[in-house]
């Protein structure tokens, strides 16, 4: 077989706060090839996109003879897709405004479709990950604060400002955790990583337990040390997981409400407890939701790895520009 039909991949750009995946993607998910570097977010967006165009060009010479590259998607912050640009991110130092778009047609001459990384993210559980036939979903990404991206009638859900599906930022308690968007209360600061860690410490507290999570700071405590502890029924860590899911299963009800929704898939940090979150995030939700709901929406763990991001933008990609 020789190689004179080059296989058609999309360019998939995640720009995380940390690292930066990259990625050729064909139309059927497989990851042909890809990279991560670190974004190092504080230093000018110069910077960053110097490294990028080192990486994409590394990676189109090596796949060069084998793959014809047709767009690009990109996976971002605080992304607006209807100005292209990334706006005011609170984790990356590039100023108040990226023309992403702009720049990366200039930079690489290719098509290129922007999202929300947690937009993109649904897009791909929608293509290629556990929401492949679904019409109507919502996907939440419970890591260090809460994403989410919201599929309604097989269209990614975008809002008049180009910012819908901020799950994370509804109130729970307008008295209650101060979040990092200057809102007080918000979803984020109870159901991710982040938040389940601020409850163990207030569970620390109250409660006489011996914990193995009594010897670990608020730093250097994971999402993974919690789920470890409450495998092994650590009655701290138990009880951290059944509050988590209380308040998130309450809320999820709520969006039920709104979208009439087929089912909630969970990703992140968070949901690698498996179980001992869902369980107790399904009780609730069902406590919560209207009659006409009930028994009807089922909450999964989404497919996809982390080291798969780049399958969401890929999926944008595809979407986007339907060859």
């Amino acid at each position: 077989m020789g190689n004179d039909k080059k296989i058609e991949v999309v360019l998939a750009i995640d720009i995380g706060g940390s690292l930066t995946k990259i990625g050729l993607v064909s139309c059927d998910g497989q990851i042909l090839d890809k990279k991560v570097f670190q974004t190092e977010a504080k230093r000018p967006f110069s910077d960053f996109l110097e490294k990028l165009r080192f990486e994409v060009k590394d990676i189109i010479q090596k796949n060069d003879t084998t793959l014809n590259i047709l767009s690009i998607g990109v996976g971002a912050p605080n992304a607006n897709p209807y100005t292209g640009q990334i706006e005011s991110p609170p984790n990356l130092k590039w100023g108040k405004t990226t023309p992403i778009v702009k720049i990366f047609k200039d930079n690489f001459k290719l098509p290129v479709a922007l999202a929300n990384d947690a937009n993109a993210a649904a897009l791909g559980e929608m293509l290629f990950g556990a929401a492949i036939g679904m019409k109507n979903f919502v996907t939440l990404t419970l890591g260090t604060g809460l994403g989410s991206g919201i599929i309604v009638d097989g269209k990614l859900l975008i809002g008049e400002h180009g910012a819908a599906g901020e799950i994370g930022h509804v109130n729970v308690d307008p008295y209650g955790r101060m979040c990092n968007c200057g809102l007080q209360g918000c979803l984020e600061t109870y159901a991710s990583v982040t938040g389940i860690k601020r409850t163990v410490f207030e569970l620390m507290a109250e409660m006489r337990e011996d914990s193995p999570l009594r010897s670990l700071s608020f730093t250097e405590m994971t999402g993974v040390d919690i789920s470890n502890a409450a495998v092994k029924n650590d009655k701290i860590a138990l009880k951290a997981f059944e509050l988590t899911g209380k308040i998130l299963g309450s809320k999820m009800a709520d969006t039920v409400a709104h979208l009439d929704i087929e089912a909630f898939i969970l990703s992140g940090g968070l949901s690698k407890a498996g179980d001992i979150l869902i369980h107790p995030v399904k009780q609730h939700m069902e406590q919560y939701l209207f009659g006409a709901y009930k028994g009807k929406v089922k909450v999964l763990l989404a497919t996809a790895t982390s080291s798969d991001a780049v399958l969401g933008p890929a999926a944008l990609a595809w979407l986007t520009f339907k060859p």
